[in-house]
């Protein structure tokens, strides 16, 4: 089972995301892509993720090689919760060369549809507003699209949140 939940910031997704993957009853582990800088507030942020989380779950936190750290981790009876691809696709265009962003792209979606076990993916969506004025801003919400586009399609359940109401926009309800 693969699942992408979507959803604009504070929306709820990551909330949701932990419930399937608790309600799975399989072992979770917890794929974070999130990395720890100077900031306080992303500071902030990763520890109320870190502090929401059951004790017994595993982490990984992935770098710009996603497929591989999924490759490792993915396999019968376990669930993978992947929290955020967004904040992947940043660190991928920020700091790698274009030819590796699309390189890292290419094969996490290519890895998707062999992965074994129970996949849960967050990521925010990001496209439903104005177009953003600077060009990295454009390009990242032109990459987010079009690989939300993509993991939809290699993914068996779709859902949006909105205000922390699912909306399923493929497969089975909630």
């Amino acid at each position: 089972m693969k699942e992408l939940i979507l959803g604009g910031v504070r929306s709820g997704k990551s909330a949701l995301a932990e419930r399937l993957a608790l309600e799975s009853g399989l072992p979770v582990t917890y794929v974070a892509t999130a990395r720890m800088r100077d900031d306080e507030e992303m500071r902030q942020r990763i520890q109320h993720h870190q502090d929401r989380r059951p004790d017994d779950w595993g982490l990984v936190e992935a770098g710009a090689e996603l497929a591989d750290v999924l490759h490792q981790h993915a396999r019968p009876g376990h669930c993978l919760l992947v929290d955020c691809l967004t904040l992947w696709l940043t660190h991928l265009l920020w700091d790698e060369e274009e030819d590796t962003c699309r390189q890292e792209q290419t094969r996490f979606l290519e890895a998707l549809p062999a992965l074994p076990g129970h996949l849960i993916m967050v990521s925010n969506e990001t496209s439903m507003g104005i177009v953003p004025m600077g060009e990295l801003t454009r390009r990242f919400c032109d990459e987010a699209g079009r690989l939300h586009q993509a993991v939809a399609a290699r993914s068996d359940r779709v859902v949006l949140t909105v205000a922390g109401l699912p909306l399923v926009l493929k497969g089975e309800s909630l």
